[in-house]
């Protein structure tokens, strides 16, 4: 959602004199510049996006009939949230150094800004999916209980017809807008973020003694995670998944792990690491210059956009193949479709914005 260059805590003398940021290079390596992007981020960014868009697909084409399959998915939406609070750190902390009062009004802004994107999307939902006739928008959004539904327990359904849509944005807004306000206190103490990200793992353990889990909660904390892990060197985390056959044989364990245990949250953690990992590994081996992993790191680039485009392509194309009997080519077809359009929306919005300067900073207003 932002650019990922690497950076190292507690080096906020270094970060004021940033290398302008150079063109992509999917190989990073340990030497690798602290204002480089990192093409293998923008590549896992990417894949979450097809990945969101296979998680989507079988909810509306499939159905609910395959929710115990949901499990072996539930990684994705966490991943983005992780990522979410890395980019804090990695990236936020590499353009601003932490005593500049910008980047806390940064952060917080663009979580407000998530949010009101949130609502608007939701508000348009209401007008629009009647019309296409692909869900029912029958309950009131703003009774009491839907309203902590949706904003403070998180708890919305897998499948079938839900209060929102879009809903992966409510927390990363939240983490945003956390993490501006802590932005503060990490001024005076390079360990607020640990401390807040103990506290809420303190709270997910009381939730869950008391039977109350909560969604939103969980995944604020993954985000704090991210954030943790965005201050390790970019070295370390190269070195990390260089060990193909640990990962394979630690996944292994844990698909084995939420199949006879279901997704608690302690493997959810697990499961978002593991999968964050396998993918940048998988963008560390490719070639930039490669058709697929450019698409991939493209839609990295643009891994907001692409969330947002792949919801409606998936409600449009809902609509038309609904008023037909699709039968196993049509659902093929639905899915290549909506992997093909998603792709293909990423990429008119990027020629847009290098040909037309009033998209560029429309799109810079409402997505940067």
């Amino acid at each position: 959602m932002a650019q990922s260059p690497a950076m190292m805590p507690g080096n906020s003398a270094s970060q004021a004199n940033r290398p302008s940021l150079p063109r992509l290079n999917l190989q990073v390596t340990a030497g690798s510049p602290k204002g480089q992007r990192i093409a293998a981020l923008d590549f896992t960014k990417g894949a979450l996006v097809l990945l969101m868009v296979l998680y989507h697909w079988i909810n509306y084409f499939i159905g609910p009939q395959v929710t115990d399959y949901y499990k072996y998915l539930r990684f994705v939406t966490p991943s983005f949230i992780f990522i979410a609070g890395f980019m804090i750190s990695n990236v936020y902390l590499s353009k601003y150094v932490a005593a500049d009062p910008r980047l806390s009004k940064r952060l917080f802004t663009r979580g407000l800004k998530l949010f009101a994107i949130f609502l608007a999307l939701n508000l348009a939902r209401v007008l629009v999916v009647p019309l296409l006739g692909t869900d029912s928008v029958t309950q009131n959004l703003f009774a009491p209980k839907n309203l902590f539904i949706v904003f403070l327990s998180g708890n919305l359904p897998v499948s079938g017809s839900k209060l929102v849509s879009f809903s992966i944005l409510v927390p990363i807004s939240y983490l945003l807008m956390l993490s501006g306000a802590l932005m503060i206190l990490y001024r005076l103490y390079r360990y607020a973020f640990h401390v807040v990200c103990a506290v809420l793992l303190l709270g997910i353990l009381i939730s869950a003694m008391t039977g109350a889990r909560s969604y939103a909660l969980e995944f604020v904390t993954i985000g704090m995670l991210g954030v943790l892990v965005g201050f390790t060197p970019i070295e370390s985390i190269n070195k990390l998944v260089r060990h193909p056959y640990i990962l394979a044989l630690a996944y292994a364990g844990y698909l084995i792990a939420i199949t006879i245990w279901d997704v608690y949250f302690p493997l959810l953690v697990v499961g978002t690491a593991l999968s964050l990992m396998v993918i940048y590994l998988l963008g560390t081996r490719g070639r930039e210059s490669g058709k697929i992993a450019g698409e991939i790191i493209l839609l990295g680039k643009y891994s907001l956009f692409g969330y947002i485009s792949q919801i409606a392509i998936l409600q449009i194309l809902s609509a038309g193949f609904h008023r037909v009997n699709l039968g196993f080519a049509g659902l093929v077809l639905s899915f290549l479709a909506a992997f093909a359009l998603t792709l293909v929306s990423v990429e008119i919005v990027d020629r847009a914005r290098t040909r037309i300067g009033s998209v560029d900073s429309l799109y810079r207003w409402v997505f940067a």
